[in-house]
C-alpha cells in the first residue's frame, strides 16, 4: 500500500501560481502511475481528471483546461509528485487530490479515476478574480 500526502493548497489572485506537493510513503511511487484529479464546489460526485504522469516521468497528460498552464512531475528518488500551477483562474478553483494506480512502465497514466488505487487527502486551491 502507499499513503499520499497533499500540500501546497491555497488563496491566490487570478493570474497567480501555486505549486502543489504530494508525498508518499509505504511503499515507492516508482511503481505507479500518478495522476492529479480536483473536485470543484458543487460538484461532489465529479472528479475531473487534472493531469498524469507514466512511471518513468517520460509521458504527461493534461487535461486541456490546463494544458500550457499547469506542469506535473515526478521524483521517483524523493518518493514525490508535483504540480506546479501558473495562470490560474477562478475555475481552478477546486480540492486537488494526488492519486497512484498500478501499471506497467510504458503505460501511459490514466484519465480515469477510477483506475486509481490510492488517494490522497485533498488539499483546497481557491484562486479569486
Amino acid at each position: 500500500q502507499v499513503q499520499l500526502v497533499e500540500s501546497g493548497g491555497g488563496l491566490v489572485q487570478a493570474g497567480g501560481s501555486l505549486s502543489l506537493s504530494c508525498a508518499a510513503s509505504g511503499s515507492t511511487v516508482s511503481f505507479y502511475l500518478l495522476g492529479w484529479f480536483r473536485q470543484a464546489p458543487g460538484k461532489e460526485r465529479e472528479r475531473e481528471y487534472v493531469a498524469g504522469i507514466n512511471r518513468s516521468g517520460g509521458s504527461l497528460i493534461y487535461a486541456d483546461s490546463v494544458k500550457g498552464r499547469f506542469t506535473i512531475s515526478r521524483d521517483n528518488s524523493k518518493n514525490t509528485l508535483s504540480l506546479q500551477m501558473n495562470s490560474l483562474k477562478p475555475e481552478d478553483t477546486a480540492v486537488y487530490y494526488c492519486a497512484a494506480g498500478p501499471g506497467s512502465w510504458y503505460s501511459d497514466a490514466y484519465t480515469d479515476y477510477q483506475k486509481y488505487t490510492y488517494w490522497g487527502q485533498g488539499t483546497q486551491v481557491t484562486v479569486s478574480s
